[in-house]
């Protein structure tokens, strides 16, 4: 019988963890539909709130763990069974995406009041500012054990980082080049420019 690698332990350990993660994706995006339901009442027509949950997969979760060891990015077979998925901080996620970017703070305030204690971790664009807001946290009323995320995204570039990720997961080298990071950086500023703009536009044939 073939000897049994980390790979093996974290995928039965994934399987084991799976209700759980469904539960909590389930909880997570229930609340945040429920408290951002009057925002999504009083948008305008050209206003957009959407609300996606992913539960992450096993193999992407196995990777995932693999690349933030220190032993140069792979699982000592010397430490068997010491490796653990919940130590990813994302397991389950939910991200809300908003547009116009002036609905951002909104939207984030209210869900920071709900989920206090949640560790922030926003992702901040080339020039240091901020692209968008993302915490960590655990929904201690469902499961103690599995930690989520939820992020609060400009519309236009969390639609763009959907394309990239699924054209770019299994391309790292590609994906990290200083290259690809320029034309990312390039892509940010051209989303956001737009929206900017469309946000003056719109103001000012309000007015």
């Amino acid at each position: 019988m073939p000897e049994r690698t980390n790979e093996d332990l974290l995928r039965e350990q994934y399987f084991r963890l799976l209700p759980d993660i469904h539960k909590v994706v389930s909880y997570l995006d229930a609340e945040i539909r429920y408290r951002t339901r009057e925002i999504l009442q009083r948008m305008k027509p050209h206003e957009q709130l959407v609300i996606e949950s992913r539960v992450k997969e096993c193999e992407s979760a196995v990777e995932s763990l693999r690349r933030r060891q220190q032993e140069g990015g792979t699982f000592d077979p010397e430490k068997l069974g010491s490796y653990s998925l919940l130590d990813l901080p994302d397991l389950a996620g939910v991200r809300v995406l908003v547009f116009p970017r002036a609905k951002l703070n909104e939207v984030n305030d209210l869900l920071a009041a709900l989920f206090t204690g949640w560790i922030p971790n926003p992702v901040p664009d080339d020039k240091g500012g901020l692209l968008s807001h993302k915490y960590v946290g655990r929904c201690q009323d469902v499961s103690c054990k599995i930690n989520a995320e939820y992020q609060v995204v400009p519309m236009l570039i969390g639609l763009f980082w959907k394309v990239e990720h699924s054209a770019m997961y299994k391309f790292r080298k590609v994906a990290n080049s200083k290259e690809m990071q320029n034309y990312r950086a390039n892509v940010h500023g051209a989303l956001l420019r737009f929206e900017t703009e469309f946000e003056n536009f719109v103001e000012n044939i309000d007015q």
